[in-house]
């Protein structure tokens, strides 16, 4: 009988540290699942920033300002329009 409650006591042991061993991983993969989570909530709000950014520097005024800032472009005017002949500019053609 000795023999049996031995047998028995080791495979209680056994099943405990096993149930253990199973309830860290649990928790350890729940916290994981959690920190993604996270990250996951955090780059969909950057991505949504990022769109509402992209967007508002896409807007006409926005494009036009830059265009007048950086690139020094102004709008077309009669006085700044130049104009060539069609048949002077073309090669092997005399005036």
């Amino acid at each position: 009988m000795s023999r049996l409650n031995l047998l028995l006591l080791i495979a209680v042991l056994g099943s405990g540290l096993y149930l253990v061993k199973t309830s860290y991983d649990a928790r350890r993969l729940f916290t994981e699942l959690d920190r993604a989570q996270t990250e996951a909530r955090r780059l969909e709000a950057d991505h949504q920033r990022l769109l509402a950014e992209r967007h508002a520097q896409a807007t006409n005024l926005r494009v036009e300002q830059v265009a007048r800032e950086r690139l020094k472009m102004r709008a077309i005017t009669p006085e700044i329009t130049q104009t060539l002949d069609s048949a002077a500019s073309a090669p092997g053609t005399a005036p």
